[in-house]
């Protein structure tokens, strides 16, 4: 596999001030010390509560946030900033998908508008699709509408929608646009947060699967953000659970379900409701052995007297814990 993205040592703090001179009292760590890599062609899912710093970590990723320490580099180039990441039309390469597709669209503009916009500042590529991004480029506004007919086709929408604006859609269809929008530029990176999290059932069903299509179809990579472990697990390959502001287990999908070893990915496995009635009980004495596991251990994955989870420990090729040393 090839190497697109490699985190190392990213942090977020924001300061806290107080006081008659509003000096900084304290930092809120939304990202502590994190390092993950994201290789072509696979898909990851960063799961946590809301407040973990999932969303941050995806803000930095497409340049709409700056770190305060740590390096982000993408094909072996240094885009940790928002100033390197313009220097080399990073956005070109990595595009992101909002959980609300309402506020991400221009309201007073047609869907057509919106979708051409990122092709008349990059471009328009021979062909959709990550093994593409290196094409060279036409700005010729014929291709431009062409194109744009393209990627409504690809996502599901009729030629007529590039004459409608966002209000005359759904969340389901608003969503396939953003998706659209985002697919414009031949991206080698999708940064998904929460891209479902506001639709109805049956609707979330219909957009992962057409994004599930499009990740296999164009071998563009995927990093779903999401709190739902039910998504993460349809979605992804590799998982990242997340607390605090750090990584508290990484693995594959097998690794993080069927194995899991951090006491914070138990509870969040313990509370995905069963489907079956009579299971009902036995789950409810599962929540309370994994929460009284979680009281009794805390020292064990927690530095003291904190919700700081110590360092990452690997268990296996795959699978990485954190995890008091002397219980590596």
């Amino acid at each position: 596999m090839t190497e697109l993205v490699k985190i190392t040592n990213l942090k977020n703090y924001y300061p806290v001030k107080g006081g008659f001179f509003n000096k900084k009292t304290d930092d809120i760590k939304a990202v502590d010390d994190v390092s993950l890599t994201i290789e072509a062609g696979q898909t990851y899912g960063l799961v946590g509560e809301s407040g973990s710093g999932k969303t941050t970590i995806g803000k930095m990723l497409v340049g709409l946030e700056n770190p305060t320490s740590g390096q982000i580099l993408f094909d072996n180039q240094d885009v940790t900033t928002i100033k390197q990441k313009k220097a080399i039309h990073y956005n070109k390469d990595v595009q992101m998908v909002f959980q609300d597709s309402q506020s991400s669209l221009n309201p007073r503009k047609t869907i057509g508008t919106i979708i051409a916009e990122p092709l008349q500042n990059f471009g328009v590529p021979a062909a959709i699709g990550s093994e593409g991004h290196n094409q060279e480029r036409s700005f010729d506004q014929e291709k431009i509408e062409q194109r744009v007919l393209e990627l409504l086709e690809v996502v599901g929408l009729p030629a007529k929608t590039v004459e409608q604006y966002p209000f005359q859609f759904s969340g389901g269809q608003r969503q396939r646009i953003v998706v659209a929008r985002a697919l414009a530029t031949n991206p080698r990176l999708i940064v998904a947060d929460e891209p479902v999290s506001a639709l109805d059932l049956s609707v979330q069903a219909q957009v992962l699967n057409f994004m599930k299509k499009i990740q296999r179809d164009y071998g563009i990579s995927f990093l779903f953000i999401s709190h739902d472990l039910g998504v993460v697990k349809y979605m992804t390959d590799n998982i990242a659970i997340m607390h605090h502001g750090r990584f508290v287990e990484m693995g594959t999908n097998q690794d993080i379900f069927d194995h899991p070893q951090h006491i914070y990915t138990k509870r969040l496995l313990s509370a995905i409701p069963s489907q079956k009635v009579e299971d009902r009980q036995s789950k409810r004495e599962e929540r309370l052995a994994v929460a009284a596991e979680f009281d009794r251990d805390h020292d064990l994955y927690y530095e003291p007297d904190s919700l700081r989870a110590y360092d990452l420990s690997p268990i296996s090729e795959t699978h990485f814990v954190s995890i008091r040393k002397d219980h590596n």
